[in-house]
């Protein structure tokens, strides 16, 4: 397999009350309006709940980090509130079909955008450089990248999208504490840590160090050496490993 040319190396300082509070994601309005139109500047200023909704400081900085997660950086959106502009760039491109003309953000690509801004969050509010990695084609890192970037941390996942946010994270095998995301504590943590690591949730760790097929619950016993989880335990196919150096 040819190596790809790109890092995916990006800085996170995401906070957290611009995540749970944020009108965008918690007002089912704003949210349906948003996730059921394109990604584009005249889907956005032409529905009056989004529109207003970008007044708000909060709002802007959440969608900058929704846009730069979702389309690709040779994409943007550019907006003007009261008169203000606002340039907000792609980045990644994990879910490109929303910022195309007439499309829309369905379940996976709500659990991608949901995974890379958890996994963008900043306790402090700083930016640090992280690398992310995860079954998705644009998150392909380059050797280069893993050698400079081979600290685990942490693997994201969840739908910030829902009417009730799912918002999980499962720790590298060895870690005990996300000081990054979560500060001196696990506690009150903006997502919950399902499980003591992430081999205990999650499916075989892939070749870039990443987990996918992620559960909200960890298993309850062991049967022939494989996990079983409670009824009602759900996996995510959408997850984001981060790295740091």
């Amino acid at each position: 397999m040819a190596e790809v040319q790109q890092d995916v190396i990006v800085h996170n300082a995401l906070v957290r009350n611009a995540l749970v509070r944020n009108a965008l994601v918690r007002n089912a309005l704003i949210r349906n309006a948003l996730i059921r139109n394109d990604l584009t500047s005249s889907a956005l200023m032409g529905n009056s709940l989004t529109r207003d909704a970008l007044r708000d400081a909060e709002s802007r900085q959440l969608f900058s980090f929704i846009v730069s997660c979702a389309l690709p950086e040779d994409e943007s959106v550019d907006v003007k509130v009261d008169g203000v502009p606002y340039h907000f760039p792609g980045e990644l491109g994990l879910a490109p079909e929303w910022g195309k003309k007439h499309g829309s953000c369905g379940e996976s690509c709500q659990e991608w955008v949901s995974a890379c801004l958890l996994a963008r969050v900043n306790y402090k509010g700083e930016h640090v450089m992280i690398s992310l990695r995860g079954k998705n084609e644009a998150l392909s890192s380059t050797k280069k990248e893993r050698a400079g970037y081979d600290v685990p941390e942490a693997t994201y996942y969840g739908n910030v999208f829902l009417e009730q946010q799912r918002r999980f994270a499962c720790l590298a095998p060895g870690k005990s504490s996300i000081p990054r995301v979560c500060g001196p504590s696990l506690k009150d943590c903006v997502v919950d840590v399902v499980g003591g690591d992430c081999e205990e949730v999650c499916d075989k760790m892939r070749p870039d160090g990443s987990f996918t097929n992620c559960r909200d619950r960890e298993p309850f016993e062991l049967q022939c050496g494989a996990p079983v989880f409670p009824r009602g335990t759900d996996s995510y196919k959408a997850s984001v490993s981060v790295f740091l150096e």
